[in-house]
């Protein structure tokens, strides 16, 4: 099936806010036109949303799937929209490329270029030593985002949440007290959690209290939530 491929997108940020607004489209129409031009057809599509690019990718919703996937029908390529995507930590990218290389799996980018590649040792070199850049990066972006955040806190008097504080342990545990079906009566919506957490002082990266889509997506990864029959 070397004609078949799988395209995978990953957002680290939950809110969609600034250059993640408009990620999983760009992702979307990068991963199809290099398919396009290198006669793969996407045969599926996995997406973790607000996942962090340092975690490990079997401990990422998608990316398990995506591996139970390829288990099941022997689609043995993926393609993302570039390295970072994949990962964002040395430890991930090399860890993630040991599990995909022993399944047989091989992963492009949108530009074509293969992620892992063995013959090449200074091609590997490098692209380690961009995985190493890229967690640098990001941990300048964070210091910036929480330099800003602890200033927007210190302005309304109560704590914001900042995208790498999003889906902190502390606001999962306050989520799923708040969600859980009271003896009596009816369980909290998902707009009324909202609201019990801004009284809380658990705001979303813009200072105002979450959506009701940001309180579901906390629940799902806290294993809690259940749709409504």
């Amino acid at each position: 099936m070397k004609n078949y491929a799988i395209s995978y997108l990953r957002t680290s940020s939950a809110a969609n806010i600034g250059d993640e607004k408009d990620s999983a489209p760009r992702q979307r129409r990068a991963i199809e036109r290099c398919a396009s031009q290198r006669g793969f057809k996407i045969v599926a599509e996995y997406n973790d949303e607000a996942v962090s690019g340092a975690d490990p990718i079997d401990t990422r919703p998608g990316f398990k799937a995506l591996l139970e996937r390829i288990a099941g029908n022997g689609v043995r390529t993926v393609i993302v929209e570039d390295p970072t995507r994949f990962a964002r930590s040395l430890q991930a990218a090399v860890m993630g490329e040991v599990l995909l290389k022993s399944l047989g799996v091989e992963v492009i980018c949108a530009n074509g270029d293969k992620l892992f590649e063995e013959e090449d040792d200074m091609g590997r070199a490098m692209g380690q030593i961009g995985f190493v850049f890229a967690e640098l990066e990001k941990r300048k972006v964070v210091k910036r985002l929480r330099e800003g955040r602890d200033a927007r806190s210190r302005a309304l008097g109560r704590r914001v949440e900042g995208l790498s504080r999003q889906y902190s342990e502390d606001l999962l545990t306050q989520a799923k007290a708040l969600y859980r079906k009271p003896r009596k009566g009816k369980r909290r919506s998902l707009r009324a959690i909202s609201q019990c957490l801004a009284d809380a002082g658990y705001s979303g990266p813009s200072g105002e209290p979450y959506n009701a889509n940001s309180v579901r997506q906390m629940l799902t990864k806290a294993g809690v939530y259940q749709p409504a029959a």
